[in-house]
């Protein structure tokens, strides 16, 4: 292990849903500790102002536009970044959607699909693709964020959580499936505020009925990636962190 467990000088991760959010905090800390970056989300524009941010670090970044949702798209999604980089270090998969439905019954068949494929399906492709190329390779590991809904479910995100449910078993399957050479870790947040939190209630903001009594900011899922990331959780596999203030 090296002095410095947290040092990614090195090292290359991909981050889906890294142009903004708690996915762009990511991106930053990666990159203030070493880490060239892979940047995805669907928006190329948004992808480039953060590879922007990380140049400035010194750090080489490519951004690449890429609907996670859609199982095709993330061939070249690691296909260009093995051809930048020649290898992915660390796969953060970040990108995710909970659209809240006015009841179970009124729940059209393209909003489950459309939920189920950002939230489960894509995440287990991408995992396979990366996760497969880092055991024929010098190992890795593998960031599957997922949520305390999938915990603690509530009738308007139902398919949700049960997307998230399933992220959270896929974790643990392929846990086994790729060690002892790759990790494969989960991070459960709860309320974060970040810009999708702009069109929440102040009341649910203020998430009261948290330990902490309050929502997480960005910057403060960044430790429990850092630490999934690195050699520091050597001993730790097909695990859920969760991340969330103590949540109810």
């Amino acid at each position: 292990m090296k002095n410095d467990p947290f040092d990614f000088t090195g090292k290359v991760a991909l981050v889906t849903g890294g142009s903004r959010g708690m996915g762009r905090q990511m991106v930053l800390a990666f990159a203030q500790r070493g880490a060239d970056v892979v940047i995805t989300s669907r928006k190329l524009d948004s992808c480039e102002k953060v590879a922007a941010e990380v140049r400035a670090m010194g750090r080489r970044a490519l951004p690449y536009a890429c609907n996670v949702a859609r199982w095709e798209e993330l061939d070249g999604l690691v296909d260009a970044a093995y051809a930048a980089f020649g290898k992915i270090d660390i796969l953060v998969c970040n990108a995710g959607s909970s659209p809240i439905a006015p009841s179970s019954v009124e729940t059209s068949e393209q909003l489950f699909d459309r939920v189920i494929s950002l939230n489960f399906k894509g995440p287990f492709r991408l995992n396979a693709l990366v996760g497969s190329r880092m055991v024929k390779g010098d190992g890795g590991c593998i960031i599957n964020v997922s949520s305390v809904g999938a915990l603690r479910p509530r009738p308007q995100i139902i398919p949700y959580a049960g997307a998230k449910a399933g992220l959270n078993a896929m974790t643990v399957g392929f846990a086994f499936e790729f060690g002892p050479k790759v990790r494969v870790n989960t991070i459960s947040p709860g309320r974060f505020l970040t810009d999708i939190a702009d069109a929440w209630p102040e009341e649910h903001k203020k998430n009261a009925t948290a330990a902490l009594k309050r929502s997480g900011q960005p910057e403060e899922i960044v430790t429990a990636a850092l630490y999934l990331a690195s050699d520091a959780s050597s001993f730790t596999t097909g695990s859920n962190i969760q991340v969330d203030g103590g949540i109810a």
